[in-house]
This record gives structure tokens, C-alpha cells and sequence, in this order.
């Protein structure tokens, strides 16, 4: 059972710094395209970044320029590095990933998307 399991959320003031984590375990092969989702209690989930497996990234126009998205493949972890917070960034942080698996000896994959339950980020004086 693939799962993911984020951290790095906590409660801080406006202009301040939290760094999230997010790391994949369970059995599977690689993983694929990743990314940072928000929910904001009584809103729609939505996309915060999102990185590829090539490194490619990108961002919502709301924190572009405050936040960065990388992965460390070897750790099978996506990070979100979230920079002059703002009370607007409140929200649950949740993340997602596209996990691979190889079903034959030719090499061919299936994929599956999988979340994570989120950590609770409050920006708040």
C-alpha cells in the first residue's frame, strides 16, 4: 500500500517561513509528477505547484514568488518552501503524487494518483 505522509505545518505570523514535507513510501517503482494542494476550510481544493518528474515546475499566480516546490527522488519526497506567509495561506496543505508501477517484463507501468491526509498551516498575529 502506497503511502503519502506530509509535515512541516504548523502555526506562524505574517511575513514568516514554513517549509513542508511530504514523503512517499509503500511499494512501487518511481514516482511521476507531483504536487502541492491547499484547502481552506469552506473552499475547493486548489492547485498551490506542481513539479515533474524532470523538475519542471509551476506555481499558482497567488504565491508565485513566495513559494518553491523541489523533490529529492531518492528520498521519494516533495517539498514546499512557503515564504512571506500571508493570512490567505491558511489552509490545510496536502500533497499528491503520481505513483508507477511496472506490471511486466517489458517495462510497461501503470499509474495511480495518490494523497496524502495534509498538515494544517495557520498564518495568524
Amino acid at each position: 500500500q502506497v503511502q503519502l505522509v506530509e509535515s512541516g505545518g504548523g502555526l506562524v505570523q505574517p511575513g514568516e517561513s514554513l517549509r513542508l514535507s511530504c514523503v512517499a513510501s509503500g511499494s512501487f517503482d518511481r514516482i511521476g509528477d507531483m504536487a502541492w494542494y491547499r484547502q481552506a476550510p469552506g473552499e475547493e481544493r486548489e492547485l498551490v505547484a506542481h513539479i515533474t518528474s524532470g523538475g519542471s515546475t509551476n506555481y499558482a499566480d497567488a504565491v508565485k514568488a513566495r513559494f518553491s516546490i523541489s523533490r529529492d527522488n531518492a528520498r521519494k519526497s516533495v517539498y514546499l518552501q512557503m515564504n512571506s506567509l500571508k493570512p490567505d495561506d491558511t489552509a490545510v496543505y496536502i500533497c499528491n503524487a503520481e505513483i508507477l508501477k511496472v506490471v511486466n517484463v517489458e517495462g510497461a507501468t501503470v499509474k495511480k494518483t495518490y494523497w496524502g491526509r495534509g498538515t494544517p498551516v495557520t498564518v495568524s498575529l
